[in-house]
């Protein structure tokens, strides 16, 4: 499997507007950030999935060569993982006879009705984005066709808390994504233990009433044990890529836009 980092900050994106902060002005790439996003493919071949649809997701495709993709999870309805949702339009019109599908809680079904309406008239106009709202809840299973040599990926929807608003982690194969995160269920860490690849968010240093700051994210990671975690959904506050990296434990680190990781132990 592959997963490609599309964005890992948080809803104001790094550099952050009107900052002169040493993160904002960094030099470093790395220390840039498109709103949160990540793609995940069965081999460097087959379309992907792809996790939230973020306001910079055309920025994000262009940047990666335009890969096909074959469904979207959606976590929550918040601008910052649903502002790309209309730049998706390419993408459905590649399935004949079918709309583009669009895993999603209910209520997220809903704001997407009322953010874009067009999309799901009687008679749309032509040429609009044309999505299959599938809705799903925490503990749903399913599998994803990926259309590349019959490939399958079994997805599991995790409950998780946004500060007072419930929303959906994914459980992918080896691969958990998390984010906005501010607090976790026992039962979503009992499903999350001894995963290979764990994605989880760490807004940054200080506490936060609705995301998890990093020392919460560690607690998470040290009781869950994955073999690799990766942070995501990172303010300015966060600190240097170079200097916060290297104060993490060996098995954590900071992804950072367009990092590819390859997970080798896909059964």
């Amino acid at each position: 499997m592959i997963l490609t980092f599309l964005g890992t900050g948080t809803s104001t994106g790094v550099p952050q507007l009107r900052c002169k902060c040493k993160v904002c002005t960094s030099a470093d790439p790395r220390d840039n950030r498109l709103r949160c996003s990540a793609m995940l493919q069965s081999d460097e071949q087959a379309p992907a999935v792809l996790l939230d649809c973020g306001p910079d997701f055309r920025e994000q495709m262009l940047r990666e060569g335009s890969p096909d993709l074959a469904a979207v999870l959606l976590t929550h309805s918040h601008y910052d993982h649903v502002g790309g949702i209309d730049d998706l339009r390419p993408y459905t019109h590649t399935f004949p006879g079918r709309h583009f599908p669009v895993y999603c809680r209910a209520d997220v079904a809903q704001d997407l009705r009322d953010r874009v309406p067009y999309c799901f008239r009687e008679n749309p106009y032509p040429g609009v984005p044309q999505f299959d709202l599938r809705i799903i809840k925490p503990g749903d299973e399913f599998v994803l066709e990926t259309g590349a040599g019959n490939t399958q990926l079994h997805v599991e929807a995790l409950e998780i808390i946004h500060g007072r608003l419930p929303i959906l982690g994914y459980r992918i194969g080896p691969v958990a994504y998390i984010t906005d995160a501010s607090q976790i269920p026992d039962d979503t860490l009992q499903r999350l233990k001894g995963i290979d690849t764990l994605v989880i968010n760490a807004l940054r240093h200080e506490e936060h009433p609705s995301h998890q700051n990093l020392s919460h994210a560690l607690g998470v990671i040290n009781l869950t044990k994955p073999r690799k975690a990766y942070l995501i959904h990172m303010s300015h506050e966060i600190g240097l890529h170079e200097v916060t990296v290297i104060q993490l434990p060996k098995n954590v680190t900071l992804a950072y836009d367009g990092l590819k990781v390859r997970i080798n132990n896909y059964d």
